[in-house]
């Protein structure tokens, strides 16, 4: 474990581009952020400073998820202390691999512009481990483009599923691109996967799917026709793999695109 931890620390360090600088953390609503990530089932969230990696804003559902109160948690290495230890691992590539395709694919200086998303199982209050959904985005950065403070959400989808898809995605906001299902493991595929991108329009039609919206509904609120709404829900079924509508809410919801 400890090893793991180590590991996950030299990730976060090797993509300092100059040395951090601290930075002042401007005024968050944190729910207004927080309202803004789909979440269906348990979830919390909290503020890592990865300037000297404390863990402050810890929000109320942290001690039911794991059975550990709030004031005990001072460092990110307290948080690492909950992952199961065979998905340590899986972590430091998925943010070593979201990093990386950040830089090459994204551009660094738009980091504060995305989510990144992935999954993996977390220590409940009764000793035995669920599956999460991880979603982080930058809140600050330092003047050498360095991010400094970051909010997690850990959502538990063990009522939707038990089985990790082994990848993550990079996620826009305010109708940026997306880059979906990228390999955690096989670098090889990196480079021919995330083409097939949801636009934000689509991004809110799943969301309202997901809400039970039908057709008609989403066609008046987003003031477009019925058919242009079947036609963008032919795209997302397509994109996504997906024949059905709880498929693709249950996928959307678990692998974080919404």
């Amino acid at each position: 474990m400890r090893d793991g931890i180590e590991k996950m620390h030299q990730v976060w360090e090797s993509l300092v581009l100059e040395e951090r600088v601290q930075t002042e953390l401007p005024e968050i609503d944190f729910n207004q952020i927080v309202s803004t990530v789909f979440a269906t089932g348990p979830f919390y969230y909290y503020l890592i400073d990865f300037f000297d990696f404390s863990v402050s804003h810890i929000s109320n559902g942290f001690t039911q998820a794991h059975g550990v109160n709030p004031q005990e948690i001072y460092t990110v290495n307290d948080i690492l202390a909950l992952v199961h230890p065979d998905d340590l691992s899986l972590v430091n590539k998925a943010e070593e691999g979201a990093s990386a395709y950040m830089q090459a694919h994204v551009g660094w200086e738009s980091i504060k512009s995305y989510k990144f998303s992935y999954n993996f199982r977390f220590r409940n209050s009764t000793g035995a481990y669920d599956m999460y959904n991880h979603q982080s985005l930058v809140l600050t950065t330092d003047e050498h483009n360095n991010f400094v403070k970051a909010l997690n959400i850990h959502t538990n989808i063990s009522h939707l599923t038990t089985k990790n898809s082994y990848t993550f995605s990079i996620i826009g906001l305010n109708g940026l691109p997306s880059y979906l299902n990228l390999p955690i493991f096989d670098e090889r595929q990196t480079e021919s996967l995330g083409i097939n991108n949801f636009s934000q329009r689509e991004i809110d039609i799943i969301k309202m799917i997901a809400e039970g919206i039908d057709t008609k509904q989403i066609a008046g609120r987003l003031f477009i026709s019925p058919e242009t709404v079947k036609s963008h829900r032919k795209n997302i079924f397509r994109k996504a793999g997906c024949t059905r509508a709880a498929e693709l809410v249950a996928r959307s919801i678990s692998e974080g695109w919404i």
